[in-house]
């Protein structure tokens, strides 16, 4: 039979799980009133020193209930395990699920048997994206879907169109980016260079090279050899799913 104590400890778990469920609703909205414009995509309560974690705009900060504070730019850090517990999140709220991915609109090169796949956002006057393709090129069983990104100049633009046009688009894109060969085909024909310009832009993808693994996981610039086969191995697994919230 309940009591009226077992009914009132009742009473206060459930005003508990309430008031927390209502919290960071209540960060939100505090927040949209003090900045109108701000993206924010997501609250949440962490369990460091009762602060809320926002998400918006690929970015992280950190207030606390009354908003009275921001903390943006900062790193937290888990001073147990010594984990980056900002860097962590920041992957998982910029991860790009890899089967959303207009791979229609990308150039596909296989190497090998091509199990292991990435996806990489490239601009054809970009130096480090030069490089990394040269690196690439040698790493077996590889699938690469190629996402012609022009963000650094008109020129840029010209190439990937041109590239896009070419009867073996492959060929066209490697011997430019491996041999700074200029792509000879007109640059009239449909392409999907603004559709993927608006896509990564959607996403923040600001940089090239942009890689985007099995995993969702993405790196901005460059990777080590080694650090990129380990990277590869990890993103093959299967998934352990990623969430932004």
């Amino acid at each position: 039979m309940k009591t009226f104590a077992s009914l009132a400890v009742a009473a206060c778990f459930a005003a508990a799980s309430f008031a927390q469920a209502q919290e960071p609703d209540q960060v939100r909205a505090a927040l949209k009133k003090k900045f109108p414009d701000a993206p924010i995509d997501a609250v949440r309560k962490v369990p460091y020193g009762n602060l809320f974690e926002v998400t918006g705009g690929g970015e992280i900060l950190y207030t606390d209930a009354n908003t009275s504070f921001l903390i943006v730019g900062g790193q937290l850090i888990d001073a147990k395990t010594r984990e980056n517990v900002t860097e962590q999140r920041m992957r998982q709220v910029n991860a790009i699920k890899f089967d959303t991915l207009p791979l229609d609109s990308a150039i596909k090169i296989v190497r090998g048997t091509g199990a292991r796949k990435i996806a990489i956002f490239e601009d054809p006057n970009c130096g480090y994206c030069k490089r990394l393709e040269r690196e690439l090129a040698a790493v077996p069983d590889l699938t690469m879907y190629v996402f012609l990104y022009p963000i650094l100049s008109p020129d840029s633009t010209e190439k990937s169109k041109q590239v896009w046009c070419s009867p073996d688009r492959q060929k066209a894109w490697l011997d430019l980016m491996l041999k700074d060969e200029k792509p000879k085909a007109s640059a009239s024909c449909d392409n999907p260079i603004d559709k993927v310009l608006a896509f990564g832009q959607a996403r923040k993808i600001n940089a090239t090279p942009t890689i985007i693994f099995e995993d969702g996981d993405r790196v901005a610039g460059m990777l080590a050899p080694e650090q990129f086969e380990t990277k590869l191995k990890e993103a093959s697994k299967p998934a352990k799913g990623v969430s932004a919230k």
